[in-house]
């Protein structure tokens, strides 16, 4: 078992996966990594999440399936993805060649003060994305790796799951709006155009 030992900062790591994002749409959990999307730029294809802790991956499934010709990454944090672990097995599954799933990995529910998840007992989740037929599956601890890592979100056949080992901080929130009729409408007319 891979136990996350992160020094990522997360912050740095999403903004490097966003750089030049085009017309990427990006769904993020609620919490922290909604934070840390906002922080690297507002955007109207992107999709905060505000509830619905586990189902983030699932949103992201239907958004990339409604979109084929589209890149989809979900981003999301270990909290998350545990709570919507069948998630996975849906989408190794229904095999979305535009999606892929960035898990920060810090081994700890932020949300709800810093608990240890089951990632830091030794759960792999890019593991457990590979036995669900995910097409690659990776885990990085270091920056190096990003530009790898973003061109996979922007360019590889998915499904792709990359797990980020980041350092376990907290970070000042950065609040993007909470309205959702007004995120449904603004992504909603990014998507058509």
């Amino acid at each position: 078992m891979s136990m996350p030992n992160g020094t990522l900062n997360r912050r740095d790591f999403v903004r490097a996966l966003l750089v030049d994002r085009n017309d990427l749409i990006v769904v993020s959990g609620l919490g922290s990594t909604t934070y840390d999307v906002a922080a690297a730029g507002d955007h109207p294809l992107n999709l905060y999440q505000w509830g619905g802790m586990g189902g983030t991956a699932m949103i992201g499934l239907g958004v990339a399936l409604a979109r084929p010709a589209q890149r989809v990454v979900v981003l999301t944090g270990d909290g998350d993805a545990l709570m919507g672990l069948g998630s996975l097995a849906t989408i190794g599954v229904k095999q979305p060649h535009n999606l892929s799933v960035v898990v920060l990995d810090n081994g700890r529910y932020g949300e709800t003060g810093m608990q240890a998840s089951h990632t830091s007992a030794g759960v792999d989740l890019a593991s457990v994305a590979k036995a669900c037929g995910f097409a690659e599956s990776h885990t990085m601890s270091d920056m190096h790796r990003a530009p790898m890592m973003r061109a996979l979100v922007h360019q590889g056949r998915g499904p792709i799951l990359i797990r980020a080992c980041i350092a376990r901080e907290e970070l000042p929130r950065v609040l993007p709006t909470r309205d959702g009729f007004e995120m449904r409408a603004r992504f909603t007319a990014a998507l058509v155009g």
